[in-house]
Order: structure tokens, then C-alpha cells, then sequence
């Protein structure tokens, strides 16, 4: 009979030093799969609806995600759907460029209307301030000495 050490619990230096850990594979969840689990997770009682996610492993964002793809008709449930949506259409080094500038003038013109809204601002300041100064000069009574 042989009794086990603490150093016999122990994975060897070699194997642990040298291989990394394996990445976890992403889940894919088929379009019927989805479209099934919404279904049947809308029509469950308040009570019984965290046990369908705890059975499938799910969280409730993934449902709220799958309702709102199946409302937009994203889920239609055919192979071809399906392929479509998982690969993206290569773009051009042109469109890329062209989305990247058309982000960075949005952006510019955001900044230059916020600009303008606070000049505008510190220019009514100013009047208030001054009109506020004027004021305050034919207030205060003259000395006589």
C-alpha cells in the first residue's frame, strides 16, 4: 500500500514549467439553439427562469441578446444566416481609412460645437460681470470730505 506524500500531489516542474495552459474554446450557439432557449425561457414563470439558465450554463444578457437579434429578424434560423454573420466582409485598406477619418471629423466637429457653446457662455460672463460692475459703481454713495 502506498501512501501518498505532499510532494507526490504535485504536478512535475517539467510538465508545469513548459506547458502553458490551454485556452478555453469560445461556445457557439447554433441560431435554432438560440431561437429554443428564448422560447422556452419567455414563456417559464418568474421562478423558473434562472433555472433554465443555470441548466444551460447561461446568463440572462445572453437571452436579452438572442430576444433582441430574433425581434430584429438577425435569427432566422437557416444555415445561411449562420455564416454570414460570423465572418466579416474584408474591407479595403481605402474604407478603412475612410471610416477612420470620418470617426476622427465627427469627433472634431463635437469638439468645435462644445468650443463655441462655452465661448458663447464666457462671452455672456463677461457682459453679466461688467453690467454687474457698472451697477455696483452707481450704487456706493459718494464721499464728501
Amino acid at each position: 500500500m502506498h501512501v501518498s506524500t505532499p510532494s507526490d500531489d504535485r504536478p512535475a516542474a517539467s510538465t508545469s514549467a513548459g506547458d502553458p495552459a490551454a485556452r478555453p474554446s469560445r461556445r457557439v450557439f447554433s441560431p435554432e439553439y438560440k431561437l429554443a432557449i428564448v422560447a422556452e425561457y419567455e414563456s417559464a414563470a418568474n421562478g423558473e427562469k434562472g433555472a433554465i439558465l443555470r441548466r444551460e450554463g447561461l446568463y440572462s444578457s445572453h437571452v436579452i441578446e438572442w430576444a433582441r437579434a430574433r425581434d430584429a429578424g438577425a435569427l432566422t434560423g437557416g444555415p445561411a444566416e449562420s455564416t454570414t454573420s460570423t465572418k466579416r466582409a474584408k474591407r479595403s485598406a481605402e474604407q478603412v481609412e475612410l471610416e477612420k477619418l470620418r470617426r476622427q471629423n465627427e469627433k472634431l466637429q463635437h469638439d468645435l460645437t462644445r468650443t463655441q457653446m462655452a465661448l458663447d457662455i464666457m462671452g455672456k460672463v463677461r457682459a453679466l460681470l461688467e453690467g454687474l460692475s457698472e451697477s455696483a459703481e452707481n450704487d456706493e454713495p459718494r464721499r464728501t470730505s
